[in-house]
């Protein structure tokens, strides 16, 4: 073995007594912090707030006489990389197209908001609901019906 090869820890270290600044300097951070009043939110009751430009549950919009805006073109059910997006077309005759079934299974959800992008109507947008929970995995996928409000699944603490 090479004397080039063995590493010398002691020839690193600081030379006695210089550990005497770098402990007084730890020591004031520790009493400077310990002083302050921590920052604690209480949770379900206090949430921060979130940017503008969060990516939560889906919402499927309404129009102003409480139709689905969404035309069941597909694009977002193309372009979503995660495949969570499921889009059963249906048209009536002289009609415009409507999803007879759209479901979007949560739990695959990337949260990309590729689908919010590539929806030509603007039916489909992120909200800012970010702590649904539940305990079952059947209850994270979401149809028409729980697109539409999803505000109502937000933790309320209870």
């Amino acid at each position: 073995m090479k004397e080039t090869d063995v590493i010398h820890v002691s020839k690193d270290r600081p030379e006695k007594g210089k550990y005497v600044k770098p402990l007084f300097r730890g020591l004031n951070f520790i009493f400077k912090n310990f002083l302050t009043k921590p920052v604690t939110l209480q949770y379900p009751t206090e949430k921060t707030q979130r940017s503008q430009r969060w990516r939560g549950l889906h919402r499927l919009e309404v129009d102003e006489n409480g139709e689905l805006k969404c035309v069941a073109c597909g694009l977002c059910a193309r372009i979503c990389p995660s495949e969570a997006i499921t889009i059963v077309p249906y048209e009536e005759e002289g009609k415009t197209r409507y999803p007879k079934k759209f479901v979007i299974n949560e739990l695959r959800c990337i949260f990309c908001g590729f689908c919010q992008e590539a929806c030509p109507k603007g039916a489909i947008t992120l909200t800012e609901v970010y702590d649904y929970i539940d305990y079952n995995r059947s209850d994270f996928i979401f149809d028409i019906e729980k697109l539409k409000t999803p505000e109502r699944f937000q933790f309320t603490g209870k």
